[in-house]
C-alpha cells in the first residue's frame, strides 16, 4: 500500500469534516482550515505529493478492472453554492489522474425525457463502473435543494426523495462503490467577491450567470435546505463532509485527502499476469 504523506496534517481531516449527529452548518467557519496548520505554499507542495499518490492508486484500480479483478469504484459528489470551487476540484484534484479512468458528469436542468422518469433515473445512468473515479458536479441532491427552495416539488415529495437517496446510496456502497459526498462551504461575502471578479475579467465572463445573483437572494433558504439535507442523508455508509472553501487551496487539499482515503480503503493492487511471463519473454526475444 502507498503510504500517504501526513506531514502537514495535524489531525484526521475526514473525522473533522464529517457530518455527525448534532452538526450545524452555521458553526462551520468557511475561512478555517481544519486539521491543516500550514500555509498555502505548503499546501501546494502537499497537493503535488498527493497527486502522485492519487494517480497511482487510480491506475491500479483501473488496471484491476480491465481484468475483472475488482468491483470497486469511487463516486465523488460535489455540492455547493455557485463559485464555491467545484470546477477547481475537478481540474486540480481529479485532473491529476489518467482521464481514461474518470467519469465526469455535470448535471444540468433536467430534460423533458428525464422529467418523465423518477428523479434518480438520470443519476443511475452515470454511476461509475468498476475501476473508475466518478465525479458528479452537482447531483441528485439538487432535487432536494433547489426542489425545496424553489418549491419545485411538494414537501411530501421532498421527504420521499431523502429516503430514496439513502436507499440508492446503500445499493451503491453494497455493490462496491465508495461514495464521497462533499459540500464546499463558501461564505456569502466570499461568493460575492468571486462573482465580482468574474465581472471584471473578460476571460471569466463565460462563468458568470445572472441567475447567480437571484440565487444569492435565497441564501438563508439554501443554508436551511443544506442543513436538512445533512440531517436526512448523512449516513454511516455515505456520510457528508463539509469542507470550508473560502481558501481554495485548503478545499482542494482536503478533497484530495478524502479521495485518497477512499482509495486506500479499496487498496488496489497491480493485477497478476494472465499469461506465462517467462514464455512470453522467450517468444519476444525470438521474434
Amino acid at each position: 500500500m502507498i503510504a500517504r504523506s501526513q506531514k502537514h496534517w495535524s489531525d484526521d481531516v475526514a473525522e473533522l469534516l464529517r457530518v455527525r449527529e448534532g452538526f450545524l452548518l452555521e458553526d462551520v467557519d468557511p475561512q478555517s482550515t481544519p486539521g491543516y496548520d500550514h500555509n498555502k505554499a505548503h499546501a501546494a507542495d502537499d497537493l503535488v505529493s498527493g497527486a502522485e499518490q492519487l494517480d497511482e492508486y487510480q491506475e491500479r484500480l483501473f488496471a484491476q478492472s480491465r481484468v475483472d479483478a475488482t468491483n470497486a469504484s469511487v463516486l465523488l459528489v460535489l455540492q455547493a453554492m455557485d463559485s464555491a470551487g467545484k470546477g477547481g476540484i475537478v481540474r486540480h484534484v481529479v485532473g491529476s489522474v489518467d482521464p481514461q479512468g474518470v467519469a465526469l458528469t455535470a448535471f444540468k436542468k433536467p430534460t423533458k425525457e428525464e422529467l418523465s422518469h423518477d428523479f434518480l433515473w438520470r443519476i443511475e445512468q452515470r454511476v461509475p463502473k468498476p475501476g473508475f473515479i466518478g465525479v458528479f458536479d452537482r447531483s441528485h441532491y439538487e432535487d432536494v435543494l433547489i426542489g425545496r427552495v424553489r418549491e419545485l416539488a411538494t414537501a411530501d415529495e421532498i421527504e420521499r426523495r431523502y429516503g430514496a437517496i439513502n436507499d440508492f446510496e446503500k445499493r451503491l456502497t453494497d455493490s462496491g462503490v465508495r461514495v464521497v459526498k462533499v459540500m464546499l462551504n463558501i461564505s456569502r461575502d466570499e461568493q460575492k467577491s468571486r462573482l465580482a471578479e468574474r465581472l471584471e475579467r473578460p476571460d471569466k465572463y463565460w462563468k458568470y450567470n445572472p441567475g447567480d445573483v437571484d440565487e444569492r437572494q435565497l441564501w438563508d433558504d439554501y443554508m436551511a435546505a443544506y442543513q436538512t439535507m445533512f440531517e436526512r442523508t448523512s449516513t454511516d455508509h455515505a456520510p457528508w463532509y463539509v469542507v470550508p472553501a473560502n481558501r481554495k487551496w485548503y478545499a482542494r487539499l482536503a478533497v484530495q485527502h478524502l479521495l485518497l482515503e477512499a482509495l486506500e480503503d479499496i487498496d488496489p493492487h497491480w493485477p497478476a499476469a494472465t499469461f506465462d511471463v517467462e514464455a512470453e519473454k522467450a517468444r519476444l526475444a525470438a521474434s
